[in-house]
Formats: C-alpha cells, structure tokens, sequence
C-alpha cells in the first residue's frame, strides 16, 4: 500500500504544528518576562505617585502590586516546567528476555528504524513508543518500547511482529532526526496548554479556542501517521497477516474490556478478596471465556462509531490496506508464552500486587455496601 501525497503531506503538517508549537512556547516566558516588567513598573510608579507623601502607603501599595503580579509572572512561568510521564512497567533486559530483545533488534534493522534503548512489559492491552530525554529534561533523546502483557497474551509470535512492526515504523518514518524533537515539541505544548487550563481556567478557554484548528490539525496527524506506520510495517509483514492481526487484537481487546475486567470486578459484590487473580488467571481466563463466534463484524460495526477519535478504526485501517477482515485459526501458542514463558508468573504477580494496590479501597467499599443491601434484603 503506498499513498506517497498522503505521508508529504504529514511531514508538512507536522513542520507546521512544530513550528506552531514552537512560536507558543516562546510567547509564554515572553509574556511572563512583560508581566514581570509591568509589575516593576507599576510599583515604580505608585511609588513615585505616593511616596513622598505618604511613604508608608506608597510603600504598602508598591510591595502589593509588585508581590501580585509577580506571582502571575511566576506562575506563569511554572507552566512551562511539566514533567514529561515516564514509562510504568517492568523493564526487562536482554539477559532476562534475551529472544525478544533479539528480535526487536532485527526488526528495528530491517525497518531502519534506529536503536530501542529499554523495553517494558506494562499492564496495559496495547503496544507503543516513547522518546523521553535520558536526564529529564536534557541529554540524548531515549526511546523506550512499551509492550501490553495483555496484549503479548493475545497474539501469536507472528502477530507479534506485525505489532512491532508498526510500532517500530513509528520510529523509523517519524521520529527519527528531527521528527523525534518535533514531535517532543508538540507534546510540550499540549501538556503546557493543558497546566494553563488548571492554572488560569479562563486563559485557557481563550487559549482552546484560539488553538481549535492547531487541536484539529494534531488529531490529522496522528491519524496520517497511524495510516504511514501501516504502510511501512506492511513493506516487511504480510499486508493480510497485518489485517489478521489487527482483527485479533480488536476481538481480544473488546473480550478483556467487556467481559473478562467485568467478570473479575464482579467479584467485590462477593468477596472481601479477590479469588481471580487478573494477570495470573489472564491466559486461563481468556482460554475459558473468549469465544470467536461471528465477533469480526461485531467489532468492525463497533468501530464505526469511533471514526472520529484520535486513532483510525480498525475498519478504516483495514480499508486503507486492502485488506478484507480474517479471523486467525484456534489454539495458537501465544507470543507471551514463547517470549516470557521464565518471567510470567513474576510479571503477574507485580502487576496484580499494583493491582489490588489500587483498587483495594473501592473494592472493599463495593464489598461493605453489598452486605449491608444483602442484610436488609434478609431482614425484610
């Protein structure tokens, strides 16, 4: 699949949302250097106006206007300074998952798509890239790949490369050079624009309508690049095995959300405890439970009404690739097992103990309020 204007027009699109970004980060300690001036200022003059008179007054109003607008300026200032959100998982080295490591580096060659400095396993039912600098907020641009256990449960070894291949076309069409600085610039400014909100609520409505196209322009970019990663990855995978994989991590991620998490939380109504251990009773769970039954048109028909959200549907992806809808064959060794077979109880049991860590005071009080509503029921 190649639609050679489509991904010119990204790279255009994304320099002019850089530079956007850019030019609004600068006026931001701009503005803050002319309050802080204007603060200076004003309490210069109230000085001069009330001083000689009256110098205690004029001293009290000068230090007033001064210490208030000051404290904007600052505050502004602070908005600058968001830290970036680091990585959550487990980050495995090469010498504990030596096969996937070494297979994360083939693809990353064979897609030119540069070196993976740390991989995680996270809890999360997805796959994805970070760039985060090494120190912070300076030093060399890090790339951390980012692999959903879930996700590892729910596809073979092939689908798993299919994943990675995406995710490292990611990196080799758009974030490589200065596509990685770029596109760390664009995420600065959203997260800034998103502290103005909590900061200075209505600066930020203004701030949000004047940026209204900037916000559309950001969500076409994300949908292009999605559209160019695809593209890419299916130069090195098999376009149908690509679209079979995406099928599957559909009907997978609508099992987990839909039934299986809802079973598990089911529980609390019952239980002072979980019995279901999310993470280690996954594999089990989604043998037992999920069921490929008429479920592609299901999931197709689903998507439909998230045409509009940041990430193409899956329908949309797989129209872009030419790709008609296949469901994978039963009872194929899931990559999880192949690549982490030594470290998954490990990985389950730090994932469930963060788990139950999180939801344990929700839990016991979904536990509590059911006894009670089951007492009165009985005493009726």
């Amino acid at each position: 699949m190649s639609h050679p204007h489509l991904f010119v027009l990204r790279r255009r699109l994304a320099l002019r949302l850089t530079i956007i970004a850019m030019v609004a980060l600068l006026l931001v300690p701009i503005f803050a250097t002319a309050v802080l001036g204007v603060s200076v200022l004003g309490a210069y003059g109230i000085w001069v106006i009330f001083g000689a008179k009256w110098p205690v007054a004029g001293f009290f109003l000068a230090a007033t206007s001064f210490t208030a607008m000051g404290f904007v300026a600052v505050r502004l200032f602070s908005v600058l300074f968001v830290p970036l959100p680091l990585p959550e998982g487990v980050r495995l080295s090469p010498e504990d998952a030596h096969k996937l490591h070494r297979l994360i580096e083939s693809m990353g060659w064979v897609l030119e798509a540069g070196r993976i400095d740390h991989v995680w396993v996270t809890p999360d039912m997805n796959a994805a890239l970070l760039q985060r600098p090494c120190w912070g907020v300076f030093g060399r641009i890090e790339t951390h790949l980012l692999i959903g256990l879930p996700l590892m449960h729910s596809v073979t070894c092939q689908q798993l490369v299919a994943v990675l291949a995406h995710e490292l076309a990611h990196l080799a069409a758009q974030r490589k050079g200065a596509g990685k600085y770029g596109a760390l610039l664009r995420a600065w400014l959203l997260r800034v624009l998103d502290r103005v909100g909590d900061v200075f609520p209505s600066v930020g409505a203004q701030a949000d309508c004047w940026l209204s196209r900037f916000y559309n322009n950001m969500v076409r970019l994300v949908r292009i690049e999605e559209f160019e990663a695809d593209a890419q990855a299916t130069k090195v995978v098999d376009a149908n095995l690509f679209g079979e994989t995406l099928i599957e991590v559909s009907l997978r991620e609508q099992f987990i959300s839909k039934d299986y998490w809802p079973r598990v939380l089911a529980q609390s109504k019952v239980r002072a405890r979980p019995l279901i251990r999310p993470f280690r009773d996954l594999c089990l769970g989604m043998a037992a439970g999920f069921l490929r039954r008429a479920a592609t048109s299901s999931v197709l028909s689903s998507n439909e009404s998230l045409s509009q959200s940041m990430h193409p549907t899956t329908r949309e992806r797989l129209s872009a690739l030419h790709v008609s809808p296949t469901v994978s064959p039963n009872n194929l060794p899931s990559a999880a097992d192949y690549y982490l077979s030594p470290l998954l109880l490990t990985l389950a049991w730090v994932f469930d103990r963060a788990w139950w860590r999180d939801i344990r005071p929700d839990w016991q009080l979904t536990y509590r309020m059911a006894r009670r509503e089951h007492k009165r029921k009985r005493w009726r």
